[in-house]
């Protein structure tokens, strides 16, 4: 993954991943906030909340590029925090390259506060580039493994539409899904520039076909509904007059002063 994303089309896909997350992170607010995998990306640079933290499975090899040192060694899957202790969850293709996607999103909504925010990325199997990515795995079966894949071989893509359904599934509202990078599936630099006009039309004629999407989903607890008691349901009756009964003394004593 970290050499593919040093290429030509991994570095178009991550400047745009970059600039959605700063663009999502710079107005939430809280005090603890959690990026799982990408050192690559720093999605957190453009929030200010006082706790930033990334988190790797495991130790890099030391590299001038490899991006910051991890603070602290977790799995997606067995977050090492309480329950309702983070404001926000980063998931910059962690979901892709874990080995039981499921499991780590309810991971995330277990340390996840009510009313905070996970977002994530991923690649769009539905796209230029995934659909090229499908048909060189179909060739490398017919011919035996040869062919080159164009994206990196992390099993399968989940694409936008199954991960909506599964953070409705957790009590996540989903936020509209984010597409970018319409750019044809090409290798060189040069050959991404040339094809840069294809930003706008992509945006405007297939905006769903993307080769990256960005999703948002925000927390939220289903609390109890007070229900009124059922005598309130109900009109009220009108009071009924109440004859007094009157002794022959008083009558006798009320005639005489009508006299």
């Amino acid at each position: 993954m970290h050499q593919w994303f040093d290429s030509a089309p991994g570095r178009y896909l991550l400047a745009w991943e970059q600039a959605r997350f700063d663009e999502a992170v710079a107005d939430v607010f809280g005090y603890h906030s959690l990026q799982i995998g990408m050192p690559l990306l720093d999605g957190l640079r453009a929030n200010r909340m006082p706790h930033r933290w990334l988190a790797l499975d495991a130790l890099q090899t030391p590299e001038p590029d490899a991006g910051p040192t991890p603070d602290l060694l977790a799995h997606a899957v067995a977050l090492p925090f309480p329950d309702n202790s983070l404001d926000l969850v980063l998931l910059p293709h962690t979901l892709e390259l874990s080995h039981d996607p499921h499991v780590a999103l309810r991971e995330v909504a277990r340390v996840l506060v009510p009313e905070g925010r996970v977002v994530i990325t991923g690649l769009n199997p539905i796209s230029l580039w995934g659909l090229r990515q499908q048909r060189v795995r179909l060739y490398q079966r017919l011919s035996g493994g040869r062919g080159r894949l164009y994206l990196p071989d992390v099993g399968e893509f989940i694409s936008a539409w199954r991960l909506r359904d599964w953070l409705r599934l957790l009590n996540f509202e989903v936020e509209p899904a984010d597409y970018g990078c319409y750019r044809p599936a090409v290798r060189s630099e040069q050959w991404m520039q040339r094809f840069a006009w294809m930003e706008r039309v992509g945006e405007r004629c297939w905006p769903i076909l993307g080769a990256g999407y960005f999703v948002v989903g925000v927390k939220r607890l289903h609390g109890m509904r007070l229900m009124e008691p059922a005598w309130r349901t109900h009109r009220q009756r009108a009071a009924a007059s109440v004859p007094v009964a009157r002794n022959a003394t008083d009558m006798t004593l009320t005639d005489r002063n009508s006299e």
